[in-house]
């Protein structure tokens, strides 16, 4: 089985060396003071929120240290330090550290927060399930639990501004000659994304399949840092890429490229990025896992308010942490996307924390995790034969019932509760649909895959 797609083994191992250094360097510099002020927001309003620790519910540790990305997915866990939620159920000294990119968030998960690391924190899906298995690790397994899902939505597919009036949208079956002639011309069509085998190439490369495009024989596949994609779109390194919020609003602000697809329209209320944390730490500290959870549902419900987005852009826009104007922030966050070529206001279609049109968002379902592993053995990341035991994985990772228990706790509403760790049969905008009951017949449907011998 091929351990990466589009780079070498080695070359991969040598940027991961690469950014865990500039991580560390990234920790001294903008690891978050105990007090912090956010465009003239007080970033701690504990005293707003007060105390919600019950007597017998007194986390065992009060800090927690978590990672994330400069990314509308990370949200959740920002304003829960921002707002005072963490501090509220007891856990009075959170570290959020931002990381350089997922590679090096990969890594220091895996030395954990006693060697300097992190406990856990944001994440693409399947990645906790890789790390777990020591697939991305070098072969240390380092036991993950999937605790909530962060988000939905909050993605898009943007395109180069040289492509501009090429007809690039979200169909692209009358493009497929456009996509064989630059192969031909010895010029393969560049397609990037910020980690390997994880969902933000997911997205791109379903995207393409479903427009005849096999994007393995068809495209350049690229992996690309965050924070590196509007500099590296300018100057002509890639035709494609696919990232979360601010990124793609911002490389249509400056000009430099359109967005193609927003990924909620791919797959309306899809499952995006996760909680999820270290098997150590969560069983050590049962009580603390579950201050995690409420403090982070509290904090998804306040998201996703739209009469907090203003000030939710305010915040996620300041130098600790996404660093970027709150103008290409706040209009996504609205459901208002500028795409280039056409506009898109539609509340459904903006980033959700909370509730979306097909449910929960918060709770994480078994049957999203059985997509990304599917969606794993279909493109050759993970062998056949996972599927035979990928209901053993899951059980393993997925921790649903601690979500569970934490909302009881909380006191969310019961019909706010799945009664099902499954969300049922998927469709997506080609028609194909997914029914985690029987994941071989998706495969089978699909006309574009690469699976492994």
């Amino acid at each position: 089985m091929k351990r990466f797609s589009s780079m070498s083994r080695r070359n991969f191992l040598l940027t991961a060396g690469a950014t865990t250094a500039s991580t560390l360097l990234l920790k001294g510099c903008l690891g978050n003071p105990p007090e912090q002020t956010t465009g003239g927001l007080q970033a701690s309003p504990v005293a707003n929120v007060g105390s919600a620790v019950k007597a017998g519910e007194e986390p065992e540790v009060k800090t927690v240290k978590l990672g994330y990305l400069p990314i509308v997915e990370a949200a959740p866990l920002i304003i829960a330090q921002a707002k005072g939620f963490f501090a509220k159920h007891g856990l009075t000294e959170v570290s959020l550290d931002k990381q350089a990119n997922w590679g090096a968030a990969r890594d220091n998960v895996k030395i954990g927060a006693g060697g300097g690391g992190i406990d856990g924190g944001q994440w693409q899906m399947p990645m906790p399930y890789l790390i777990s298995e020591g697939i991305i690790t070098d072969g240390a397994q380092v036991p993950m639990y999937v605790l909530a899902q962060l988000n939905t939505q909050g993605n898009g597919i943007a395109i180069a501004s040289k492509h501009l009036g090429k007809n690039i949208g979200l169909k692209l079956a009358d493009q497929t000659a456009f996509f064989g002639g630059l192969k031909s011309q010895g010029g393969r069509f560049k397609a990037a994304y910020t980690f390997p085998k994880a969902n933000q190439e997911f997205w791109i490369r379903y995207w393409l399949a479903a427009g005849g495009v096999d994007p393995v024989e068809d495209v350049e596949l690229l992996t690309v840092p965050t924070a590196q994609t509007v500099a590296d779109m300018k100057r002509g390194a890639m035709d494609a890429f696919s990232t979360g919020d601010p990124w793609p609003a911002r490389i249509v602000a400056d000009k430099t490229g359109f967005i193609a697809a927003l990924t909620g329209e791919i797959w309306k209320a899809h499952p995006e990025e996760y909680l999820a944390v270290r098997k150590d730490w969560v069983d050590k500290h049962p009580k603390a896992t579950k201050a995690l959870l409420k403090a982070v549902m509290e904090a998804q419900q306040w998201c996703d308010d739209f009469n907090n987005r203003t000030e939710m852009a305010k915040i996620l826009a300041t130098r600790e942490y996404f660093n970027v104007p709150e103008n290409v922030l706040i209009e996504p966050l609205m459901g208002k996307y500028n795409l280039g070529e056409r506009t898109v206001d539609d509340k459904s279609l903006a980033v959700m924390y909370w509730k979306d049109s097909k449910g929960s968002v918060s709770y994480p379902y078994k049957s999203h995790d059985l997509w990304f592993l599917t969606e794993s053995v279909r493109w050759g990341f993970l062998p056949q034969n996972t599927l035979d035991k990928a209901k053993e994985m899951i059980d393993k990772v997925n921790r649903e019932d601690l979500w569970k228990q934490a909302a009881q706790e909380l006191g969310v509403a019961s019909a706010d509760i799945p009664t099902s760790t499954s969300r049922g049969v998927e469709e997506f905008f080609d028609g194909v649909k997914f029914d985690p009951e029987n994941p071989k017949a998706y495969l089978d449907s699909l006309k574009i895959k690469k699976l492994a011998a």
